[in-house]
């Protein structure tokens, strides 16, 4: 009682003081994250902010663009925007987006100016200081959360308080990406070619999403869309599954030159309105190479050793490799 007529007289001298409630905070595991129940709703409540640590999966540039625009107009504009995956490492077999939108006036509950000026997002950008990070980085997440379209999502809440900032620190630098994981449409599509979808997150496209997977020997069943944020169709000459293109260099200036089979490697991702379906491979660059649509720096992955990254590791990444050794 005493300690309550205290409180009471100290906010007696400070007018106009509203008691806020310290959020609740804990580290959790992408798996234990990105827990969903039958119908694809997300069911993580535990706590109102989450810390998750993990393996950054691209540049976030080579996804959305970043690019400042607060015109406020009657359509739909979120101006910049900056987004990446990453994922957890050895038993915690899933990932996470982590997402960044400079204004919020589509919103119905947000008033017309929500958001961030061109200014004020280019600090806010700087305050991330994204550019120390790479992709094979270990890095630490920590902030509030939103479910999107299938995927529950480290962000602001749509609420420019910096209060609700999320944060993002570099653990260890240069861990290095994990492998792809090789992956069979049969594995993501059942028989006549619906996504697979297991609440139970073991099998099907949840158990691969937020995470770099790797699809063989596919070609384009429709790819009139190439360019940045281009939407294709892969098939195995069965089955067919969507890719997301992305907005790196090789996809604005190369051309499409992947006419025979073609191997895919990018991050499994979804945005479904029912919550069990809308899956799709992003594949955010393509070097050219006529062999497999993926970013330069995955293909690294996929094959260590392939240091001229033709595909092989063979005496021609030996000699590369030690052209670069001091005589």
């Amino acid at each position: 009682m005493k300690s309550l007529i205290v409180l009471t007289m100290v906010l007696s001298l400070v007018p106009n003081t509203i008691l806020k409630a310290v959020p609740t905070i804990t580290e959790v595991s992408h798996s234990e994250f990105q827990a969903v129940d039958g119908s694809g709703e997300h069911v993580y409540n535990a706590t109102d902010m989450v810390i998750l640590e993990g393996i950054l999966l691209h540049n976030p540039a080579d996804m959305l663009d970043p690019t400042p625009d607060d015109t406020i107009t009657e359509t739909f504009n979120l101006g910049g925007q900056w987004q990446i995956f990453f994922q957890g490492e050895e038993d915690d077999h899933a990932g996470t987006a982590v997402f960044f939108g400079q204004l919020y006036n589509n919103l119905p509950w947000v008033s017309p100016d929500g958001g961030y000026s061109n200014e004020e997002f280019i600090s806010e950008l700087s305050r991330l200081n994204t550019a120390q990070f790479s992709p094979g980085d270990r890095i630490r997440v920590t902030g509030y959360y939103l479910s999107y379209k299938g995927k529950l999502n480290i962000n602001e809440q749509h609420n420019n308080n910096p209060d609700h900032d999320f944060t993002i620190e570099l653990v260890e630098r240069g861990v290095g990406l994990s492998r792809p994981e090789v992956v069979t449409l049969d594995e993501l599509k059942d028989d006549i070619d619906e996504f697979v979808f297991d609440p139970t997150r073991q099998s099907g496209c949840e158990y691969y999403q937020a995470r770099l997977i790797k699809v063989e020997g596919v070609y384009f069943a429709d790819a009139n869309d190439w360019g940045p944020n281009g939407e294709l169709l892969i098939t195995d000459g069965s089955k067919t599954f969507p890719v997301k293109l992305g907005r790196g260099n090789g996809i604005y200036a190369g051309s499409n030159n992947l006419n025979e089979t073609f191997d895919v490697i990018g991050i499994m991702d979804q945005e479904g309105t029912d919550l069990t379906s809308g899956y799709r491979l992003y594949v955010m660059n393509y070097d050219g190479n006529g062999s497999i649509l993926a970013s330069r720096e995955h293909r690294m992955a996929d094959k260590p050793g392939d240091v001229n990254l033709d595909g092989v590791v063979d005496i021609d990444d030996f000699i590369e490799m030690i052209e670069d050794w001091p005589m």
